[in-house]
């Protein structure tokens, strides 16, 4: 089974299940994270040069925790941000 770091989503917000495949042997699949609840802190109006994993690093002293700005904001895949003119940015772990 996959070891994730400790800071990973999937350690506390995700699940494993176990099926059968058409072998009938049985297979263990990781289910998508939930999103943790989130409180948002504000919205940083973004610069041109500005990469999530720099908001991160900045408002959440974690570059890793760009995922957290998209589940705030509401996307699936971070990039989906790359054009916002705003980024709700989510109250830091433990503030």
């Amino acid at each position: 089974m996959a070891i994730f770091d400790p800071k990973s989503r999937y350690v506390k917000h995700s699940r494993i299940v176990v099926a059968r495949d058409r072998r009938g042997r049985e297979v263990a699949a990781l289910m998508p994270a939930e999103p943790p609840a989130e409180t948002p802190l504000g919205d940083h109006r973004k610069k041109d040069y500005q990469r999530l994993d720099h908001l991160a690093a900045h408002y959440l002293e974690d570059d890793c925790g760009y995922w957290r700005l998209a589940e705030i904001n509401n996307v699936i895949v971070p990039d989906a941000l790359a054009e916002a003119e705003f980024v709700t940015i989510p109250v830091p772990k433990g503030g």
